[in-house]
């Protein structure tokens, strides 16, 4: 389970949020809403434990993550607003690469067969700085076909894609959470998740509203 309890944020003398709480169990999705500017992406930054929060907590499976450290951090997968990929390296080297900084078992067929789902068979050897803005979102998310770790957070993982690859991803989302696993994701396109539970939670500086749909 992940637990957030009143949580603030603050940028030097502006406070983005204050009193957000929330609890995610296996097989649930938080979607988080807000305008730009609201915090959104500092929230997920917080959750991954890459930022403090001005106050409040963030447990994991009812312990704090500022005491779980790597034990917190093999169980999450986070995929930042910006892809994280090397622009030398192919989208196979970077998916392999990936793979092993996380000590993740992922055969090359393994590899090969996410990015031929993602739309890249045929570009999986050239580097990824000939790659379109689409492509190169592809070559980062195709690390979530064998994803197995039980925590996603995704920042707009819909940016630079087509209509085809929005409903792959959404589908491994909804694969994730049909296996328990938890997810909490950021995008400013209506996309249906096709299974799990999903909650919604909208930023404000006075507050965080929580609802689900």
């Amino acid at each position: 389970m992940l637990e957030a309890s009143n949580l603030e944020c603050v940028r030097g003398e502006r406070r983005l949020f204050v009193g957000v709480s929330f609890q995610l169990a296996g097989g649930e999705m938080l979607y988080l809403q807000g305008r730009n500017g609201s915090g959104k992406t500092s929230l997920l930054r917080m959750l991954c434990g890459l930022t403090p929060a001005a106050s409040g907590e963030i447990r994991w499976r009812g312990k704090p993550i500022a005491r779980l450290g790597d034990d917190f951090r093999s169980e999450l997968c986070y995929l930042g607003h910006h892809n994280a990929i090397k622009e030398e390296l192919t989208p196979l080297e970077n998916i392999l690469s990936t793979a092993r900084l996380a000590e993740e078992p992922l055969d090359e067929d393994a590899a090969l067969d996410a990015l031929e789902l993602v739309g890249l068979r045929g570009r999986e050897d050239l580097a990824c700085r000939y790659l379109s803005q689409g492509q190169k979102r592809r070559a980062a998310l195709a690390r979530l076909v064998h994803e197995k770790r039980a925590l996603w957070v995704l920042d707009e993982p819909y940016v630079a894609l087509d209509k085809a690859a929005t409903e792959l991803v959404a589908g491994l989302v909804g694969a994730h959470l049909q296996r328990g696993g938890l997810a909490v994701l950021t995008t400013h396109q209506t996309v249906a998740i096709p299974a799990g539970a999903v909650r919604e939670l909208s930023l404000s500086a006075d507050a965080a509203t929580q609802h689900r749909p």
